[in-house]
This record gives structure tokens, sequence and C-alpha cells, in this order.
């Protein structure tokens, strides 16, 4: 694959998947134990040019979650073949463990359909559809690794939980998506303050750095030392108005082929209900 295509598809899923970790991390964390669903778009960016748009909805209650996640090209990157996905999962909560019921993630690229389904029968994860089939694309992951393992979106709102009970971004989990197996931890940063600008959130958000590391599932082309490399990425947390719930602001990450993809608040509210930032 052309190094331009190969650079978006890895911008689809969307790679790093840091990025919509730190999103959703970030969002879960100052939800109250009851909540409305709360809504938020960013606009991600690299080189200073929007390549993609990401939607987040999470509802969490004392007894259930679920988050999804909507990912689309946009501008320049489209221009290789649009590339569009939506990733949701539904689960409850076994004292403070995540326990999915059921991940998918769908969608398309390149005129090509992608579609995973999980399901945990007996807590443990069950491959019901790969589309297209892993084993043309990555190694596979053994499976007794896969054993004690929950998916991307319900290890953050698991690590997230206990980050409500601390007031800090400290915590650890293993993941799996039905195609890579990783582990993720996050630490707390401090505090940084963000000046005034034109269609940007501005003050002081609390800065919490999250660590990504591939242990299995590695693309077949794939150098196994670089793919083992750490992705670090940070997020900013804060108000998105002065007594408005807090809501990531900005989320840094690092890519393979555009350098630093920094994705920024652009809208919050309840689904349907989006206010701008900035206005």
């Amino acid at each position: 694959m052309p190094p331009a295509p190969r650079a978006l598809l890895s911008l689809r899923f969307p790679s790093p998947r840091l990025l919509a970790a730190g999103l959703a991390a970030a969002a879960l964390l100052a939800l109250p134990a009851r909540a409305q669903p709360v809504s938020a778009t960013y606009l991600v960016q690299a080189g200073g040019v929007t390549v993609m748009e990401l939607n987040a909805t999470l509802d969490i209650t004392d007894a259930a979650y679920s988050v999804e996640f909507r990912s689309r090209l946009r501008g320049v990157a489209s221009a290789f073949g649009g590339g569009e996905l939506v990733t949701r999962v539904e689960g409850t909560w076994q004292g403070d463990a995540a326990r999915p019921r059921r991940y998918v993630s769908e969608g398309s690229f390149r005129g090509e359909s992608r579609r995973t389904v999980l399901e945990w029968p007996g807590g443990q994860p069950a491959i019901r559809v790969m589309v297209p089939p892993n084993e043309a694309e990555r190694l596979p992951v053994p499976e007794a690794e896969q054993r004690n393992t929950i998916d991307n979106l319900s290890a953050i709102a698991q690590l997230v939980r206990q980050v409500r009970r601390t007031g800090r971004c400290d915590g650890a989990v293993r993941v799996y998506d039905g195609r890579r197996l990783s582990s993720m931890t996050a630490s707390t940063q401090g505090r940084d303050a963000f000046p005034p600008a034109r269609d940007e959130w501005s003050g002081t958000a609390l800065k919490c750095g999250f660590e990504g590391r591939f242990l299995a599932g590695y693309r077949r082309d794939d150098d196994p030392e670089v793919a083992r490399r750490p992705q670090l990425g940070t997020a900013w947390l804060a108000e998105s108005a002065p007594g408005q719930p807090v809501v990531p602001v900005r989320i840094e990450a690092p890519s393979r082929w555009f350098g630093t993809l920094s994705a920024r608040l652009a809208s919050v509210g309840t689904p349907g209900r989006l206010r701008p930032i900035g206005n």
C-alpha cells in the first residue's frame, strides 16, 4: 500500500487508537454516577489541517454503561477514499470491574466493509463476526492471552471509574478488540493553562498522560520491534463552560506519518443538542 493511503488507514481506525481512548477516558472522568448521556465533537488536525472528525456519546449509570464513537475522514484525507468507523459497547459493572456484553466496530475504508462483533459468554471474549478475516492482515492473538481481557472502550470506562474515586489519572488495564491485544496505563501530570483563542477552549485543565503498548496481533507487514514501542498521548480535562460537565478539551498523540495529531473540542452537550465552543 502506498504511504499516504496506508497512513490514512491508520487514522481511520483511528490510529493511534490512544487518541480516541484519551477522549473517552477524559469524558468519562467527571460524569457523576447517574447522568444523562453526554455528547462531544472533536476536530482532529495534523499540521494545522483537519483530517478527521470524532463524535463521542457516553451514557453511564451505577448499574450499566454504553459508549459510542463515530469517526470519519475530512478534508484532504478523504480524497484517498473516504473512511468512517462506528464503535460501540454496552456492559454492566461487577464491583469496580467493567463487564462488557456486546462490542461492535463497523465501517468502511476505500470501499471495503469492515465489521467486528465481540460478546462475552461466561465472562470471556468470543468473536462473533470478523470482516475481513483477521488472518489476512494480522498475526493471531493466542487464545490463552485473550482470556480475562475486555474491549478498549470498556477498559477505559473501568480505568476512569477508578480515577473518579482518587481524583487522579492513574491506572492500568489489558484490552483486546478481536484483532489486537494491548495494555494501557494512565498517569496524572499536573495542570496546564490555555490562553484565549478564537473558537477554542481557554482556561486551566487537568493534564493526563496515556501510554499504550501492543502485546500481540501485529500487522503481518509490521516490524515487531517497532510495533512494540510504547504509544504516548496526552489529554487535558476541564469544564467546557462554567458549571458544565468536565470533558476533554484537547488530546494530542503521535502518528506514524503525520507527526502529532491534535484533537480539539468543537461542540458539547446532550445527544442532538450540541453547543459550539467559542460561541
